[in-house]
């Protein structure tokens, strides 16, 4: 996926998860932040950032904050609904005769739900914006929705369905994901009792610029 304009900025503060504080060739704005996970590793004054802009004149913000570049200098795309689009425009590559995005199933909506050959495939897709050493974490914060969809999914493989749970790495040179059990420890539980059920685990990895995202997989 390619974004239609980028803007650089310096990182200021993040008053709270919705908003943050840039500058724009000295300007202070108020952008609005397109992830509501912590990102603190990332976010640290000063640092650099780029912004999408908005074609919205009714919206309170002009920009949307979507990518980072770490202290290490990694570039991190962290716009959380880039994911759904990448995995989209992946699995047009892939031959299925149909696929439905936001499929219900059970209690939960998964994210796709995929057809080929007359089997039904599930999948739900998860950003991943935490790395520590090389190696990518999820979640990084807490989410009692992922738990849930992680379970729907060990629901549906026991009742025949091809289920994946698809983890975007959004940053260069992370090829694995492993569960965040310090800050989530139930999502690592139910994560292993997925892939116990028959839930594949997918770990896509990306190729990111400030205007850009995509799977390399």
């Amino acid at each position: 996926m390619k974004y239609p304009n980028i803007t650089p900025a310096v990182f200021r503060d993040r008053p709270n998860r919705f908003v943050a504080h840039v500058e724009i060739d000295g300007v202070l704005e108020t952008v609005h932040v397109k992830n509501t996970g912590r990102c603190r590793e990332l976010l640290i004054p000063g640092c650099e950032v780029w912004l999408t802009r908005s074609d919205n004149p009714k919206r309170k913000t002009q920009y949307d904050l979507v990518a980072v570049r770490k202290s290490t200098g990694i570039l991190f795309n962290i716009d959380s609904q880039a994911p759904n689009k990448v995995v989209k425009e992946w699995l047009e590559t892939r031959d299925y005769d149909l696929i439905r995005p936001e499929f219900t199933y059970g209690d939960s909506r998964i994210d796709f739900c995929m057809e080929k050959d007359g089997q039904k495939y599930l999948m739900e897709v998860k950003g991943c914006t935490l790395e520590i050493d090389g190696v990518g974490y999820f979640p990084d914060a807490p989410t009692e929705r992922g738990v849930k969809h992680l379970r729907e999914l060990a629901k549906a493989a026991r009742e025949g369905y091809h289920s994946a749970v698809a983890f975007v790495i959004q940053m260069d040179g992370v090829s694995e994901v492993r569960p965040n059990t310090e800050t989530h420890p139930e999502f690592g539980t139910a994560l292993a009792e997925a892939e116990a059920a028959g839930v594949e685990i997918l770990h896509l990895r990306c190729h990111v610029e400030p205007d850009e995202l995509y799977i390399v997989n």
